[in-house]
């Protein structure tokens, strides 16, 4: 079962715990989806905004309650998250608003936020307004574009199909192998040179 099926065979659902987990793919398939029928654009776009909105809640809160454990503490002392945290203090509501559209920074934002001294309240105000322009954009994208989505799905053939889950594997154990290296060289390795 692929993604697409899995949002057409379990519907909403599937699109708000997608959101959360795995973000912006989820949600354009959403957005095909509702384009074929099978939901409303509203509710898909509900769907995914709430999705969005809780799980960047739990990993804010989780950032809040850990703050001063020791992990956490060692973390915080890298040069590129101080770096982060500059970039937050100079522009706290724009890097909280901004942060769900940039790849890589989706749950790692929320959780640092967490740890700095930003009232609870802004955090969900902002994130709030963020995730509904998120949830409306990536949902568009797939609705709007939803046929070149399917005919570019169509064309690909068991070979293709093969060929990207190939490339897959062969990302994963090469970020499988950087991060076992930079874990034998010690923790601060690779943050150096930020």
């Amino acid at each position: 079962m692929n993604l697409a099926d899995l949002i057409a065979h379990y519907g909403l659902a599937a699109l708000f715990v997608g959101s959360g987990l795995e973000g912006e793919t989820v949600v354009v398939f959403g957005g095909l989806m509702a384009h074929r029928g099978f939901f409303g654009f509203g509710p898909a776009v509900l769907a995914a905004a709430a999705g969005s909105f809780i799980a960047d809640q739990i990993f804010f809160a989780l950032g809040r309650r850990y703050r001063d454990t020791r992990l956490v503490r060692r973390i915080r002392e890298r040069p590129g998250f101080r770096r982060a945290l500059r970039t937050f203090e100079r522009y706290p509501n724009l890097f909280i608003f901004g942060f769900r559209f940039v790849y890589g920074l989706r749950t790692v934002s929320p959780v640092a936020i967490g740890t700095t001294d930003v009232s609870a309240w802004r955090f969900v105000a902002v994130n709030a307004v963020a995730a509904c322009t998120w949830a409306a954009t990536f949902v568009s994208l797939g609705y709007l574009f939803s046929r070149s989505i399917e005919a570019v799905m169509g064309r690909l053939g068991p070979v293709e199909h093969w060929a990207i889950g190939a490339v897959g594997v062969a990302l994963l154990l090469v970020l499988l192998i950087r991060f076992a290296r930079r874990r034998r060289a010690g923790p601060l390795s690779g943050m150096e040179k930020d």
